[in-house]
């Protein structure tokens, strides 16, 4: 089977699951996190390509403002949070201070010790309080990294992607690993786990992040058949997997 048809499969069960969402009043969050030039962007936009906008959002924050700089780390993610029938995608989350923070040196020490000591209870919090939540990790090899980022550079229609940190992405990408290696060690919570995805192949990278996905949530009439085997490309991030499965 072509990857648009199977793709066009999970569209279907990605509407039968936010039917599920809204029906049930299920609260959803996914964050996806990765390298630079990951194809956290792609993925988002397949999986919210045939749902509701207005239960499906997508929250990519920006830089925080000089107020938000003085806020409790977490508040202003916080603020979007699903309600009660809404399902929210993080394009990056409150883990900017785990890797880009970290390695550009945007947050002090304390404040980076301080994170692993308050997202185990924060996240915890939000389960009990009936929030599901999904952590993906996106994983690709420097050479892939480097030739999707001048990609970037000479497409016009891509330019509006690169960054002043992607600019400088290969130079940290030994600071980028250990910091992603620390976080995830530290993060992967039994009620929050995270999941590494080896996303050197976009459309299979896509097709197994929503397949995982749809395999992990409850909802009625769910097609197995349709949801395609993830097991080459997606792992639990155990300490052996972080060793062993990440560039």
């Amino acid at each position: 089977m072509k990857n648009k048809e199977i793709l066009h499969g999970l569209y279907i069960e990605l509407v039968k699951l936010q039917k599920e969402i809204i029906a049930s009043g299920l609260k959803l969050v996914v964050i996806l996190e990765g390298r630079d030039a990951a194809g956290k962007d792609g993925t988002i936009k397949r999986i919210v390509k045939h749902l509701s906008p207005r239960e499906a959002i997508v929250v990519a924050l920006g830089k925080p403002s000089n107020r938000q700089e003085d806020e409790w780390y977490f508040q202003r993610y916080t603020a979007h949070l699903p309600v009660s029938g809404e399902f929210v995608l993080f394009n990056r989350s409150w883990y900017n201070r785990a890797g880009v923070e970290k390695v550009m040196k945007f947050c002090t020490t304390k404040q980076y010790k301080s994170f692993f000591k308050e997202v185990e209870l924060f996240e915890e919090t939000l389960v009990n309080a009936g929030f599901i939540i999904f952590k993906y990790y996106l994983d690709i090899s420097k050479d892939e990294q480097e030739k999707r980022l001048e990609d970037r550079r000479k497409d016009p229609l891509k330019q509006w992607k690169i960054s002043p940190i992607d600019e400088v992405a290969s130079k940290h990408w030994k600071d980028y690993s250990d910091a992603r290696d620390e976080m995830l060690l530290k993060t992967s919570f039994d009620h929050a786990p995270w999941y590494i995805v080896k996303a050197d192949e976009k459309h299979e990278t896509r097709i197994s992040l929503i397949s995982h996905l749809l395999q992990h949530c409850e909802y009625h009439h769910k097609d197995e058949k349709a949801l395609a085997d993830t097991s080459d490309l997606i792992y639990p991030a155990t300490p052996e997997n972080i060793k062993e499965k990440l560039f």
